[in-house]
């Protein structure tokens, strides 16, 4: 038997509860994990208290990572006892995720616990630094390098954006953040690494079509209107890596700067990402997050204080990463 926090729905209301299952209620899957770390975020916030519509299909554990060590596998690519972690994927949502002691999962959704990560940092990582990882790589593909001149992070002060600014920052970049609270996120984002902080509204005019140039790269995490006056200042022969829809679906721009300016724009999505990048970002995470990364300010729970976080994340009242001790 072991513990699971289960999502049912009654009366169109999302109930979370405590519950114990056993193996066999375990969804299909060709590698048992016993589950050590997991974390609460928004997009797990939405889902525990019904507030998004993230959950379809009931009952569903959710959690959209976790890390732990192999109980069983049928694939052989994994043995009993290897430590592995896995972001993304829809786990959470259409598959059962990671709040609970124990996950069946297909073997292609795991990396190797890449070695100098513990289980609890792989977490306070989680998709969002994985996400980051991946639009950092995306620049140096772009052949964006550190001369070149400044990187825009929009969106800063959020997840994926401060774990940008850090890894940006550890491999030399001059990095701009912007971000809609300047007060209270300012001087974290300069402990980041950030050599200057802007505030959001300065990028919340319409975007002309094309703007003096000013990035030699960016990482955009919003997306829509914001996105559109990022690539209306970019350099010519730039890079832009785009991974987040929170400002909409529509981007309101021209074919100017991709003809006129040779600007790149280059999607990131955790999901739709080959194994080998995936495996390779994971290991990256590992070389060049520093260790004061982890002394940010993270909140260690227990499962059945899942709800009452999730609730709080939800209403604004949470700050740094949230993970969750299986």
């Amino acid at each position: 038997m072991f513990n699971a926090l289960v999502l049912n729905q009654q009366d169109k209301r999302t109930i979370a509860s405590i519950e114990q299952l056993d193996d066999s209620q375990l969804p299909e899957g060709e590698v048992v994990v016993q589950v050590d770390y997991s974390s609460l975020n928004y997009k797990d916030g939405l889902a525990i208290t019904g507030k998004g519509k993230i959950i379809r299909n009931f009952p569903m554990v959710p959690g959209i990572d976790l890390a732990g060590s192999v109980i069983s596998s049928s694939d052989s690519r994994y043995t009993q006892g290897d430590k592995v972690v896995l972001t993304g994927w829809g786990v959470g949502e259409i598959h059962w995720g990671g709040m609970a002691e124990r996950a069946s999962l297909k073997a292609d959704w795991l990396v190797p616990q890449p070695q100098g990560l513990d289980a609890k940092q792989a977490m306070m990582i989680g998709t969002a630094g994985f996400t980051a990882m991946l639009c950092v790589q995306a620049l140096i593909d772009g052949g964006v390098k550190p001369e070149d001149g400044e990187i825009l992070v929009t969106g800063a002060s959020g997840g994926v954006g401060s774990v940008s600014v850090t890894l940006l920052a550890e491999l030399g970049y001059k990095v701009a953040a912007v971000t809609g609270r300047l007060e209270q996120n300012g001087p974290l984002l300069e402990k980041l690494g950030a050599s200057r902080v802007i505030e959001r509204s300065e990028f919340e005019e319409p975007a002309r079509p094309l703007e003096k140039q000013v990035w030699a790269g960016a990482i955009d995490t919003v997306g829509s209107k914001m996105l559109a006056k990022v690539l209306a200042q970019m350099d010519y022969n730039s890079t832009v890596a785009a991974c987040g829809l929170a400002g909409g679906f529509d981007l309101p721009t021209t074919v100017m700067p991709f003809i006129l300016r040779n600007v790149r724009l280059q999607g990131v999505d955790s999901v739709n990402c080959p194994q080998q990048k995936r495996v390779q970002a994971w290991e990256n995470l590992a070389k060049l997050l520093p260790q004061s990364y982890y002394q940010q300010a993270c909140t260690e729970i227990e499962l059945e204080h899942a709800p009452q976080f999730a609730e709080s994340i939800t209403n604004g009242e949470v700050t740094g990463r949230v993970v969750i001790k299986l």
